[in-house]
Parts: structure tokens; sequence; C-alpha cells
């Protein structure tokens, strides 16, 4: 079984940054894509940024220039730096992840989601 951990969701005010990181765990034999998606009340979960095994990167048009996503393949992790936080950034991030387990099977994991609230 795979566990993703995430944390580093707050209250921040406009113009503020969050990071938050999202740790994976259990029986792992090679973590593959990464990536930050979020849900914003009465809203469809969107992609938020991605990062791929080998660290290509692509990102949602409303973050791109504010937002960096990165991994630590060591620990299995994945950040998401977010920066120039804004109103509409409000919204549970969740962590996704695409991997192969110890039985070689691909699978796809999602995080428990941690809130996220740009206001002033």
């Amino acid at each position: 079984q795979v566990q993703l951990v995430e944390s580093g969701g707050g209250l921040v005010q406009p113009g503020g940054s969050l990071r938050l990181s999202c740790a994976a765990s259990g029986s792992i034999y090679r973590m593959n894509a990464m990536g930050w998606y979020r849900q914003a009340p009465g809203k469809q979960r969107e992609l938020v940024a991605g990062i791929s095994s080998g660290g290509s990167r692509n990102y949602a048009d409303s973050v791109k220039g504010r937002f960096t996503i990165s991994r630590d393949n060591a620990k299995n992790t994945v950040y998401l730096q977010m920066n120039r936080l804004k109103p509409e950034d409000t919204a549970v991030y969740y962590c996704n992840a695409d991997l192969l387990s110890w039985d070689l099977v691909p699978k796809n994991y999602w995080g428990q989601g941690t809130q996220v609230t740009v206001s002033s």
C-alpha cells in the first residue's frame, strides 16, 4: 500500500507565499510523474502543476510565473512553492502520483488534500 501525505496549507494574505509538500511512502519501486491539483468550492478539480520523473514541468496558465513545482526523488517528495498568492487560488490542493509498486504494476494515488485560503 502507498500513502501520500500533504502538508503546508493554511491561511495567507494576498501577495503572500506558501510551500506545499507531499511525501509518498509504502510499497514504492519507482516514482513516475507527480503533480498538484486543486478544487475550489463549486468547481471541478484542475491541474495546477506537474513534473515528470526526469524533471520536465508544466503549469496551468493561471499560475505560471507564480508557482514552482519541484521534487526530491530520494525522498519521494514533491513540492509546490506558491508565491504572489491571490484570493482565486483558494482551494483544496491535492497531490497526485504515478508510480510502480514493488509488484511492478503501474498505479495512481491521491493525497488527502490540504486547504489553502488566500484572504485578508
